[in-house]
């Protein structure tokens, strides 16, 4: 009966807000469409479609949000004024009772909250439609008090969110069969993507995985403190960690005041975003300017402070090598090489015809190169690029769609800190650094230490067969190995030898190949 109230207020909020229009625009079905006025007469959709959308997830609650969320991710999916409206969209919902929140924490930690905190803030700092957070300070194993941040899941929030992501995949089946602007949005797949990150963010334990390894990663870069995880205090539900003091990235005037660098703050920004996408191929993918924090600490002043680390990207080195290589033949205006690079990865069917590829691609970015390179957006070039190639039935994979949100968002916090930002001056030296990594000694080096532990463990064998070989053997026939062996390490000899000469002449090339790489890439 739940399940059935849950459907009709949704059908009624989806009329409500006049989101009918958004699927029956294009549908032919004259008796549907006749039936859908009659239903909603007398109602008056004065403000645009995207506002309506935003307003009407609202309503439906904290899991339709977080679906919001996501959906402004998919830009080369949404048309622009929906995806504008829906990034407006506020993870601020009411805090849920502390009591529920304590008795949840002494589940999750097995323990009476007292046994576990020294004190413990009721009042949450932060709530969130997925969990809230509560100060709080417990002893750490030496016995020192220490000042903790402790993130709660909300009460009921799988069962709450299977409910409604059974609707969602229902009316995602029926959005899709209506028409082909419905198949053409693929909402299956976007309600199939929203699934996978909501039961991620549902594990704080993974959560608190990824806040681990980016510490990891960030640590020797000394521009971003990332807090650390009390693994003691951790399950699925409750996540402490660290209390971290910051201002919020926001809060320009304030950072102004306490005399923070502010353009410096918005290259060290571009800078940590490149460095977690080419060097880690793991990055931060939920950087709005909720999560990002500045210290004005003496020991830290002007780092960045990452925060809920629910979701996280990650790159191959296939990825990598794609969007920078994209990026390089862009700004050379090499749209052939674009169009082959979109080939080559396989996103565009073989069939492609590399010349009708790249007159689309031309016609979508050189009027780019109309304005200076600081006002190029590489973000928006990025999606530029998805929505051409999905002319050409190109599949764009979910982690490239995820960098290219984050990037957008790099770059709006970027320039609203400082409007001369040039991101592409910033993101350049990565650029360059990565690919000439692709084709030097550095490479071949990092590929022969990862394939020493297979040598490592098949040398030391190598006496015990031999000696096993030859006892077993007959005389004459071991006689014959033997001799047929010191032939055989008299040609590995030389064989070693031409290849240490080899290795030098080709580390020399490399060098050399560097430089000219460096000299024409740029």
């Amino acid at each position: 009966m739940s399940r059935l109230y849950r459907g009709f207020f949704i059908a009624w909020v989806v009329f409500r807000y006049g989101l009918d229009e958004l699927v029956l625009s294009s549908f032919d079905n004259r008796w549907l469409q006749r039936l859908t006025r009659v239903l909603t007469v007398g109602r008056t959709l004065t403000a645009p479609r995207g506002q309506r959308l935003r307003q009407a997830l609202e309503r439906l609650g904290p899991i339709f949000v977080k679906f919001g969320q996501v959906l402004s991710t998919r830009r080369d999916l949404l048309p622009t004024d929906i995806a504008d409206e829906l990034a407006k969209l506020q993870d601020q919902v009411p805090p849920f009772d502390s009591d529920v929140a304590i008795a949840i924490i002494e589940l999750g930690l097995r323990k009476p909250i007292g046994d576990v905190f020294v004190s413990f803030e009721r009042e949450p700092v932060a709530s969130a439609s997925i969990a809230q957070v509560h100060f709080a300070v417990l002893n750490d194993r030496k016995g020192q008090p220490r000042e903790v941040a402790v993130k709660v899941l909300r009460p009921g929030m799988h069962a709450a969110i299977e409910k409604d992501l059974r609707l969602l995949h229902m009316m995602a089946a029926w959005v899709e069969g209506l028409s082909a602007d419905g198949k053409r949005l693929r909402p299956r797949d976007v309600v199939a993507e929203f699934d996978k990150h909501l039961h991620d963010e549902l594990d704080l334990v993974r959560e608190a995985a990824n806040a681990a390894q980016l510490r990891r990663n960030m640590e020797s870069l000394q521009l971003v403190l990332v807090p650390e995880i009390l693994w003691d205090y951790c399950s699925t539900d409750v996540m402490v960690m660290e209390r971290m003091y910051g201002v919020p990235v926001s809060q320009v005037e304030r950072l102004r005041e306490a005399g923070v660098d502010i353009p410096k703050l918005a290259r060290d920004g571009v800078t940590i975003f490149f460095t977690q996408v080419f060097r880690d191929g793991f990055f931060h993918a939920d950087m709005h300017p909720g999560n990002i924090q500045v210290s004005i600490d003496p020991k830290t002043f002007g780092r960045y402070i990452s925060l809920d680390f629910g979701i996280v990207g990650t790159l191959t080195e296939s990825d990598k090598d794609y969007l920078a290589q994209n990026f390089t033949a862009f700004f050379r205006r090499d749209y052939k090489r674009v169009a082959e690079l979109h080939i080559e990865s396989g996103w565009v069917p073989r069939s492609t015809r590399v010349d009708e590829l790249e007159a689309g691609i031309r016609a979508v970015c050189e009027p780019y190169f109309d304005r200076p390179l600081k006002e190029i957006s590489l973000g928006m070039l990025l999606m530029r690029l998805f929505q051409t190639s999905r002319r050409f039935q190109v599949e764009i994979q979910p982690q490239l769609v995820l960098l290219q949100k984050t990037l957008l968002n790099i770059e709006g916090l970027g320039r609203e800190l400082d409007p001369e930002l040039d991101l592409w001056a910033t993101a350049k030296p990565f650029l360059e650094q990565w690919m000439l990594g692709q084709v030097g000694p550095q490479k071949l080096l990092e590929q022969m230490a990862a394939q020493a532990p297979h040598y490592a463990k098949l040398l030391p064998e190598l006496p015990a067969l031999l000696h096993s070989y030859l006892r077993n053997a007959q005389n004459d026939a071991g006689q014959r190995a033997m001799e047929q062996l010191v032939i055989e390490q008299q040609r590995t000899n030389r064989l070693l030898q031409g290849l240490t000469y080899a290795l030098i002449g080709f580390a020399l090339g490399m060098v050399v190949m560097q430089f000219v790489i460096r000299v024409r890439l740029f």
